[in-house]
């Protein structure tokens, strides 16, 4: 048997592969780009019960120098910047729970109803979302609401105005009934805040007897307890959910964008009706959430939108739940 040698090797492996090479004409992409995405929901366990978390897509709002009231604007856009987020607008998601207890099926807000497109025209994927985790909106029990501005309410009601969840009870904060059904207020109201009161208006007044108002500490659902969390609103609640030793924290708009407002706490957005109260509700529930360890679920966190609360020296910081294939 002739000897081969190391050269010999490499030059015969060479003219294998030249010959077996198709030729570059016949190598080409087959599809078109899709251009969508898939069905956004992700599930979880807090001790014995499910949660799913429905998206509804992204807002993406221009800001300027007024966003923040007591940043300057260009550090508002360094903190952006440094979270490799644009700086001429700000993401916002919007992420739901669905909290299945085992004997109720539970939502905690609601969404856009599809009713941004025309200002965030990649929201209102909700209910193919919803559809895709395998729920029926004449399933749901309980829907618990964190307080009224347009995207956490409109997803009641169809575009039409039909009740979505024609089955559900309806429980919405005392405190923030009292503020946007209040006529004296809406007559008061800065002409930026008419439009959520009359949105408010739209929602509830039709349905206004079978809406049931709960006071913050109330226990709203099984394992589920309101907290008061004004600022935000005057009556903005988050919402703990324990089950068999297990705690977790769905924050609703406690903190918005984490990049601003987990890492500077004490920042104010102009959306906030109370600013010194939405800072110091902030800083109260994350040193909870911190201290205590809990998973927190952000409405508007990058999705699936869960993650821990750590502290920093000047604030706090999220760290994002790691994706399971397994639901645990």
């Amino acid at each position: 048997m002739p000897h081969l040698s190391r050269r010999d090797l490499l030059a015969g492996t060479a003219l294998v592969g030249m010959q077996g090479a198709l030729p570059a004409s016949s190598i080409h992409a087959a599809a078109p780009p899709n251009g969508k995405q898939v069905a956004s929901f992700y599930r979880y366990r807090i001790g014995d019960y499910e949660v799913t978390a429905i998206n509804d897509g992204i807002w993406l709002p221009p800001i300027d120098d007024k966003f923040v009231r007591n940043a300057a604007f260009a550090d508002v856009q360094n903190a952006l910047a440094a979270a490799f987020q644009p700086t001429d607008k700000l993401p916002i998601p919007f992420t739901s729970l669905v909290v299945n207890t085992g004997t109720k099926l539970v939502m905690i807000d609601t969404g856009t109803g599809g009713q941004y497109a025309p200002i965030a025209p990649q929201s209102g994927t909700w209910d193919a979302n919803f559809a895709a985790a395998g729920f029926d909106p004449r399933a749901v029990d309980t829907i618990l609401i964190s307080h009224f501005h347009p995207d956490h309410i409109n997803g009641l009601k169809t575009k039409n105005g039909e009740l979505r969840f024609p089955n559900a009870e309806i429980l919405v904060p005392a405190p923030e009934w009292d503020y946007w059904m209040n006529d004296a207020h809406l007559s008061a109201a800065a002409d930026s805040l008419r439009p959520a009161f009359l949105n408010a208006r739209r929602i509830f007044s039709d349905i206004a007897r079978d809406v049931k108002r709960f006071t913050p500490g109330a226990e709203v659902a099984p394992g589920i307890v309101a907290i008061e969390a004004f600022g935000h609103t005057p009556g903005h609640v988050v919402f703990a959910i324990t089950s068999a030793g297990q705690s977790m924290l769905a924050l609703s708009d406690t903190t918005n964008n984490p990049w601003l407002f987990v890492r500077h706490p004490d920042w104010q957005a102009n959306f906030d009706i109370d600013g010194p109260a939405a800072a110091q509700t902030r800083r109260r529930v994350l040193d909870r959430a911190s201290a205590d360890r809990m998973l927190v679920q952000g409405y508007h966190f990058p999705f699936p939108a869960s993650g821990y609360i750590t502290r920093t020296a000047s604030g706090y910081d999220l760290m994002p739940m790691m994706w399971q294939a397994v639901v645990e």
